[in-house]
């Protein structure tokens, strides 16, 4: 009998939909909506891509407030954080189980992209708390903790800023984020400036030109450190097609969807969007996870990072800084991997269990942009094996 594996996907940054990401990453998921007309609602089911081939994956619509979760209890949209994440996180995984026990004999595996870089070791580091089994095992995106020096360094080696604005970044900022001087705010924001023009997620990508989107809500959200009062850092990237939120948005405010899914049965007083309006504060965001992550490797939990390596906003830059911080031994030196004869990207592999991989041409949503690769890395995490090293 054929393993069957078991996943949980936990989506990136906190005020973002559940929903949107499986169905942009995972081209084979029953809801991916196919249609390139917004007037017509198709939903396109022969597209065998990615992840299911290879495990079950349950998508945790995440934080409350994203997409159709609610709470009946405005508290706890106050009480919102990093720490109360993995408390919830943990207590659904916990109820999951107690519901659909066979699935308790399956391997079990926790991923997640972008800010779940933070959700992904604290979920784990709970339950390896809770039942001190280390034989779960992880796989996450990194989100690039210490980021900043990391997203910096990447705006200029890409030439996406000028020498005059990197040098600025450098002087002024000293990359701590609780001491931000005003001059390292004004060269922030010339930053973000230079990417308003392209998709900071997949800086060789096309953006919309349908009427250039209109804000998801006239209320500002707050997002976790970093800057993030800007409302730039919130576009989602969007793949091949740029205009893919657009037709998500129409799709999932269709009544007639949201009857069929058991969707927005409490009838919410707001419309579904791409970055929760609800969410205000975000109480706790850990400066650094990577102690936690030196704790689950000695914990013995074998973990990969993987980055798309034209994501600007979480750049193979910003992940290389994290895990030279942990000083680690390397097991196995850079090389390129490959899938097809081609070069699908470049890995190493690091003593105690962890390996950091690159997939090639990929942006934030690796799945969107490297499917093929994207299903071949996962495969072979799963499966224990190194990536392949020659054609």
């Amino acid at each position: 009998m054929p393993v069957i594996f078991l996943s949980i996907k936990l989506m990136g940054g906190h005020c973002f939909i559940g929903f949107l990401r499986p169905l942009i990453n995972h081209k084979n998921n029953l809801f991916f909506y196919g249609s390139m007309e917004l007037d017509t609602c198709i939903i396109n089911l022969g597209y065998v891509a990615c992840y299911f081939l290879v495990a079950n994956i349950i998508f945790l619509e995440a934080p409350v407030g994203v997409g159709f979760s609610y709470t009946n209890n405005s508290k706890d949209l106050r009480e919102l954080g990093d720490r109360i994440f993995a408390i919830d996180n943990y207590a659904f995984l916990t109820g999951w189980f107690q519901r659909f026990p066979s699935f308790k004999s399956h391997d079990f595996y926790i991923a997640g992209e972008s800010y779940a870089g933070h959700y992904v070791p604290q979920l784990v580091e709970l339950i390896y708390e809770g039942n001190k089994d280390p034989k779960k095992r992880l796989l996450h995106k990194s989100q690039g903790i210490h980021d900043r020096k990391g997203l910096i360094d990447y705006a200029w080696s890409h030439a996406i800023i000028s020498d005059h604005v990197y040098h600025g970044l450098v002087q002024d900022c000293d990359f701590s984020l609780e001491n931000q001087t005003r001059d390292c705010d004004l060269n922030i924001a010339k930053l973000l400036k230079s990417y308003a023009d392209i998709d900071i997620f997949s800086i060789y990508s096309p953006i919309c030109l349908d009427g250039y989107r209109k804000a998801v809500s006239s209320k500002p959200v707050v997002a976790p450190r970093l800057h993030t009062r800007y409302d730039r850092w919130h576009k989602l990237a969007s793949g091949y097609d740029p205009c893919a939120e657009d037709y998500i948005l129409k799709y999932f405010n269709n009544k007639d969807v949201q009857q069929a899914l058991h969707a927005n049965i409490t009838n919410l007083s707001y419309p579904y969007s791409l970055c929760s309006a609800v969410i205000e504060k975000w109480n706790d965001s850990p400066n650094t996870v990577l102690p936690v992550i030196k704790k689950l490797l000695r914990a013995g939990l074998r973990i990969w990072i993987y980055s798309g390596d034209t994501d600007g906003r979480v750049p193979v830059t910003s992940t290389r800084y994290s895990i030279n911080k942990m000083g680690l031994k390397v097991k196995k030196e850079w090389r390129a991997w490959f899938h097809k004869l081609q070069v699908a990207g470049w890995v190493a592999e690091y003593e105690g269990g962890l390996t950091f991989a690159t997939i090639r041409g990929a942006g934030h949503q690796v799945p969107v942009f490297a499917p093929d690769q994207a299903l071949a890395l996962v495969s072979h995490f799963l499966s224990s094996e190194t990536l392949p090293s020659s054609r």
